[in-house]
């Protein structure tokens, strides 16, 4: 959804020649599936380390090794996107390349208000609660 609505804006939000729409449409997709693949392969790291940890069994060789992960994670990450990133710059114009960091930027505030708003939705209302009996 997210990357729906990014690329939806892309060519007419920052000026793009079709040449540049179709030079920059991968580089797109690639920055954005990596971002979440980062953010997932630290999440997943980080899970399994409070699932050990939790069980009450954890050695100090796994959770080295998991630490060693969620270290990896945090450091191969940034550098996989700020490569993306020069990749995406690169098709774009300085004027351009502030267009598409304010539209991430927009992306990201419309997210979070749609999350916002789904928590907002499992939660009861004030004064709407069933009594209790």
């Amino acid at each position: 959804m997210i990357e729906a609505y990014l690329v939806s804006n892309l060519q007419e939000g920052l000026s793009l020649s079709d040449d540049q729409f179709v030079r920059l449409l991968p580089l797109v997709k690639r920055l954005q599936r990596d971002r979440r693949e980062v953010g997932q392969r630290r999440i997943k790291a980080l899970q399994e380390l409070h699932r050990v940890m939790q069980a009450g069994g954890a050695t100090e060789a796994r959770v080295a090794e998991l630490l060693r992960e969620v270290k990896a994670a945090e450091t191969e990450g940034p550098a996989t996107v700020r490569r993306d990133m020069d990749a995406v710059d690169a098709v774009l114009s300085p004027l351009q390349q502030a267009k598409y960091r304010l539209l991430e930027v927009e992306v990201e505030r419309k997210l979070r208000g749609i999350m916002a708003d789904l928590r907002n939705q499992d939660r009861p209302r004030r004064g709407t609660e069933l009594p209790e009996n």
